[in-house]
């Protein structure tokens, strides 16, 4: 069996930046197993499977750790595979997945995303978030993340968080985040339950952010910007359920995954 593989930086504009996926286009659905073990053997934050459908495309998300529910830059990826590579010509494409339909077209800025916008709320965290982050948060909220607004962009940067501890916490991951100096609000984004310690640009963490920070803000639009080791930076608009977000995504290599029956 040979399966197609590439490897893209997104929300990048060269290598070397922005978080790489892997994508692997499918002619149809392999077992469960196997895809987990390509994202294991991939050892990238996700790796992204899809498969053609009459009215677009299936898609689905796996990290080392398991399978996850909703991821932006490996959609973006296969976005980009999809326009650049295998020859997609109509101007949207539409990706069918466990939290929806999510839309990808071309932009100015590379490709823009439509996701459903996530609606945080205040909860009370476990006293095991404070002991593992080490700081005193502005606010806590959840969705499918905790998330963590601190006072300023220096408090996000200098994090050295306790990723066991972090590990140990029931929802997908723990979001900080905190107001930026040159952008509207900066992040950090923390998966170690998924052996991902640090996700290097989450475009689904943005789909919390963002509606928090348009209401703060009083704006819209925004520009974020994830302040891992390789950064990255997203182009947010909110609209009504809706988050956009827009990036480039640049390739670094493709090949061929071989295995034997």
């Amino acid at each position: 069996m040979e399966i197609k593989i590439y490897q893209v930086d997104a929300f990048a504009d060269r290598v070397f930046e922005g978080n790489p996926a892997a994508v692997c286009p499918l002619d149809g659905w392999l077992s469960d197993e196997l895809l987990q073990n390509i994202a294991q053997e991939n050892n990238l934050s996700e790796t992204a499977f899809f498969v053609a459908e009459d009215n677009g495309y299936s898609l689905r998300w796996f990290t080392p750790g398991g399978e996850v529910d909703l991821c932006g830059h490996a959609t973006l990826a296969a976005a980009h595979v999809l326009f650049q590579h295998l020859g997609y010509s109509d101007e949207v494409i539409a990706f069918h997945t466990i939290s929806g339909a999510l839309l990808v077209g071309k932009s100015g800025t590379g490709y823009s995303m439509s996701f459903p916008a996530s609606d945080i709320k205040p909860v009370e965290a476990p006293s095991e978030l404070h002991a593992a982050l080490g700081v005193t948060p502005v606010e806590i909220l959840s969705d499918f993340d905790y998330v963590i607004i601190l006072e300023s962009e220096s408090q996000v940067a200098s994090l050295t968080p306790d990723f066991t501890k972090l590990s140990n916490l029931g929802l997908r991951g723990v979001v900080v985040s905190a107001p930026g100096e040159n952008v509207d609000f900066v992040s950090r984004c923390f998966f170690p339950k998924y052996n991902v310690d640090e996700d290097p640009v989450t475009g689904s963490a943005h789909c919390e952010l963002a509606p928090y920070w348009a209401k703060k803000l009083g704006r819209a639009q925004l520009v974020a910007k994830q302040l891992s080791k390789r950064t990255g930076t997203v182009q947010c608009e909110v609209v009504d359920d809706r988050v956009i977000l827009s990036g480039n995504a640049i390739d670094y290599m493709s090949g061929i995954i071989t295995l034997k029956a």
